[in-house]
C-alpha cells in the first residue's frame, strides 16, 4: 500500500512538472521557481494578485507583463530564448508568433503558421571560431606590442638624447652670442674713435673698420637666429617628453605617424598627439581639433583620445573629435563618424591598444 501511495505521488509531482514546462514558456530557469502551479500569482512588480489560471492566457493582467512572458499580449513583456548551443537571450513579447523566428531555436513560433529550424548549434559553432580568431588577433597584437614598446623606449631615449644635446648647444649659443656682442661693441667704439680722430685731423673715415662692424653685426643676429629656433625645438620637445604615453610608453611610437581614412567626399587625417583633419575633394581642409589628452574612464584611460579647439562650425561651437582606441595588428583608421554637429568620432585599432584586459571584454562579450 505505501509503495503503490508513493508511486501515485511521484506521478502527481511528475505531472505537475511537465504541465507547469508545458504552459510557462518564455521564462530564463532563473524565474521559473517564481511560476509554480498555485492558486495565486503576484505580479513582478508587488501591483497585483491574479488566480494563476490568467498566467500566459494572452491577456494582459500585470502592469510589467510579467503574467504573459509566453504571449505577445503585453506590449511591455519579454520573451526568453533559451537557444541551447548559442547565446541565450530576450526578445519582445510583442515577437511571439508573429511569423518570425527571432529565437535561432524557434521557441518564439511555438504556435505560428511557419516551422522555424533550430540554428543555434550551428550560430554557436560559428561564433566559437570568431571568438578564436579574435583571441588570435589579440595575442599577436600582444606580441606586436611588445615590439612596439621596446620601438618606443629607443625613440624617447633618442627624443631624451636630442633634448640634452639642444640644452648642449643653446649654451654655447650664448657663449658665441656674447662673444660677437662684446666683439661688435668694441668694434662701434673703435670705429667711433676712428671717425672722432679723422674729422679732428680731416682724414678720410677708415673703410675697412665699418665693414668689419656691419659684418660683425650680422654675425651675431644669425647667432641670435639660431638660439630662437634651438630654443623652439627644446620647448616642442620637453612639450612631447611630458606626454603620458602609457604606463610602459607603448603609445610613444605613434608620435610623427599619421593615419588616414577616406569617406565620401571627405579624406580624414589622424595626427596622433597633434591633431585631426579633414580635407574635401577641392583641396580645402578644416582643423577638427588639437591634442588634449586621454579621455577614458578610470579603470582604462587610455582607451579614447581627446582633441579639441578645432576650426569653428557655420552658427556652431568649435570642432572636436573623439578617439576611440581598439586592439588590432595594424595601425589604421577603422571608421570616422559625425554623430552630432561638430563633434567627430573615430575608431584607431592599434597593437598597443591590445592588453590582457581586451581577451578579458572580447570572451566576456560572447557569452
Amino acid at each position: 500500500m505505501e509503495l503503490h501511495f508513493q508511486l501515485i505521488l511521484a506521478f502527481l509531482l511528475f505531472s505537475e512538472c511537465f504541465v507547469e514546462t508545458k504552459k510557462i514558456r518564455g521564462l530564463s530557469m532563473s524565474y521559473r521557481r517564481l511560476y509554480r502551479e498555485r492558486k495565486s500569482f503576484l505580479c513582478m512588480d508587488g501591483s497585483r494578485l491574479i488566480p494563476f489560471s490568467q498566467v500566459n492566457d494572452d491577456y494582459c493582467d500585470c502592469a510589467d507583463g510579467s503574467d504573459e512572458p509566453g504571449t505577445a499580449a503585453c506590449h511591455n513583456g519579454r520573451f526568453y530564448c533559451m537557444n541551447l548551443g548559442f547565446r541565450p537571450h530576450y526578445i519582445p513579447s510583442s515577437r511571439v508568433n508573429d511569423g518570425i523566428c527571432d529565437c535561432c531555436d524557434g521557441s518564439d513560433e511555438f504556435a505560428s503558421r511557419i516551422q522555424c529550424s533550430n540554428k543555434c548549434r550551428m550560430l554557436g559553432q560559428k561564433e566559437r571560431q570568431e571568438l578564436e580568431e579574435r583571441m588570435k588577433a589579440v595575442n599577436e597584437g600582444l606580441h606586436l606590442k611588445k615590439q612596439l614598446i621596446e620601438e618606443g623606449a629607443l625613440i624617447w631615449q633618442e627624443k631624451q638624447v636630442s633634448c640634452d644635446c639642444l640644452l648642449s648647444t643653446i649654451q654655447a649659443l650664448l657663449f658665441t652670442s656674447l662673444t660677437f656682442y662684446l666683439y661688435s661693441l668694441s668694434l662701434p667704439l673703435s670705429l667711433s674713435l676712428s671717425l672722432s680722430l679723422s674729422l679732428s685731423l680731416s682724414l678720410p673715415p677708415s673703410l675697412p673698420l665699418s665693414l668689419a662692424v656691419d659684418s660683425a653685426v650680422a654675425e651675431l643676429q644669425k647667432v641670435e637666429e639660431a638660439y630662437d629656433t634651438v630654443q623652439m625645438e627644446i620647448r616642442e620637445l620637453k612639450e612631447k617628453l611630458a606626454i603620458d604615453y602609457g604606463p610602459e610608453r607603448e603609445f610613444v611610437f605613434l608620435l610623427s605617424r599619421c593615419v588616414q581614412m577616406a569617406v565620401s567626399e571627405y579624406t580624414y587625417t589622424l595626427c596622433p598627439f597633434s591633431q585631426v583633419t579633414q580635407k574635401n575633394n577641392v583641396g580645402s581642409e578644416v582643423m577638427l581639433g588639437k591634442w588634449d589628452g586621454w579621455l577614458g574612464p578610470a579603470d582604462s584611460p587610455y582607451r579614447q583620445m581627446k582633441y579639441d579647439e578645432g576650426e569653428a562650425c557655420w552658427q556652431g561651437p568649435k570642432r572636436s573629435t573623439v578617439v576611440s582606441l581598439v586592439c588590432g595588428t595594424e595601425t589604421d583608421l577603422r571608421s570616422v563618424k559625425e554623430p552630432s554637429k561638430c563633434l567627430y568620432t573615430m575608431e584607431l585599432q592599434t597593437p598597443a591598444a591590445c592588453s590582457l584586459n581586451t581577451q578579458r571584454r572580447s570572451i566576456h562579450n560572447e557569452l
